[in-house]
């Protein structure tokens, strides 16, 4: 039997996805370095599904450790999570998100290529789109200049994969541009588990509820927005999950390059999201506004029509499940897979 690759497998969105492969009865071989994520995390999705999963622990960078995989393992495809997505460290430490996910991804498609294997959906951002010139965003709408390093990489990735294909057309590529993934396992064993300090805001409200961190952040209320705080498309991560089980599917039945958002079409902002997840959680979640953070833009939310016409992709899940997920992964795992 084949087997599916999933690097970065171990970390948020890569063990939702885990486990939905499992479930739909695929093989799955995890390489993860664990730099951002914990082997905790496999280990209950395995309980969860009553099924084994290969795990390597290894970097993408290296090529031995790619090589192993494929020698050893007879993969069919790759779903590519693996690679660093702080916003504000990439403003910071460019070079590291330039090595790890542009490097990174090109020397995983070397090896990919040296084993014959070229089918690959990669983990994107809306982030391409830069600062939206117009919204909803489209997939035939350009991309823009990304207001950070984090979105250049994610940008320059989509661009090696287009060259790759445009000089060899027997590879199949989905380019998954997601918005804003949030919300846990609906069994509370997994969810969102960062090291240290959050980047995003979903496990910072959810910190907050906890008393794990005292009051909330909100960077900026002078924005153009109908409450001035950030608005942005936030979407299920079992949702998300899924969306990648159809670009696998979507890939064998009609071959090429394909360009996807994931999004659910709405967007919320910091603080309709605070009061959604107190409404969730009985929680009053203190908070204090600060200065805006580079990088950042108003708002930003998907068109989410391409997805359902090319994958019969739809998110299902809405704020409230969101909210309710989160609070039952954070109250159960108040520090995570550490708990």
């Amino acid at each position: 039997m084949t087997k599916i690759l999933v690097t970065g497998g171990s970390g948020y969105i890569g063990s939702h996805t885990v486990l939905q492969l499992l479930e739909s009865g695929q093989e799955v071989v995890v390489i993860d370095n664990l730099c951002n994520s914990s082997p905790e995390s496999l280990k209950r999705v395995s309980e969860l599904t009553g099924k084994d999963i290969t795990f390597v622990k290894g970097d993408i960078r290296n090529y031995h450790d790619l090589a192993e995989i494929f020698r050893n393992h007879n993969i069919s495809h790759v779903i590519h999570f693996a690679g660093l997505k702080a916003v504000g460290e990439s403003v910071s430490a460019p070079l590291n998100y330039y090595e790890n996910n542009v490097f990174g991804t090109i020397n995983l498609c070397h090896v990919m290529h040296n084993f014959g294997v070229k089918n690959i959906v990669f983990s994107s951002s809306a982030t391409v789109y830069g600062d939206p010139q117009a919204l909803p965003l489209k997939e035939t709408m350009p991309t823009g200049v990304p207001t950070n390093p984090y979105g250049h990489s994610k940008l320059m990735v989509e661009h090696v994969l287009r060259d790759l294909y445009a000089s060899d057309n027997s590879w199949n590529i989905a380019l998954l541009r997601y918005f804003n993934p949030v919300g846990a396992h609906a069994s509370g064993q997994i969810g969102e588990d960062p090291n240290g300090i959050p980047n995003n805001l979903m496990p910072f409200i959810s910190q907050t509820a906890t008393g794990k961190r005292a009051e909330l952040a909100i960077f900026g209320n002078d924005y153009d927005t109908h409450d001035g705080t950030g608005v942005r498309d936030y979407i299920h991560v079992e949702d998300l999950a899924n969306g990648h089980l159809l670009a696998l599917q979507a890939l064998d039945k009609k071959p090429g390059v394909l360009t996807v958002n994931l999004g659910t079409g709405t967007g919320y902002s910091v603080l309709d999201m605070v009061k959604a997840f107190g409404a969730a959680s009985g929680v009053t979640i203190p908070y204090k506004i600060v200065a805006r953070r580079t990088g950042d833009v108003a708002a930003c939310y998907a068109d989410p029509s391409y997805a359902k016409e090319t994958l019969d992709w739809e998110a299902h899940k809405n704020l409230a499940d969101m909210c309710l997920d989160t609070w039952r992964w954070q109250s159960q795992n108040p520090h995570g897979y550490g708990s």
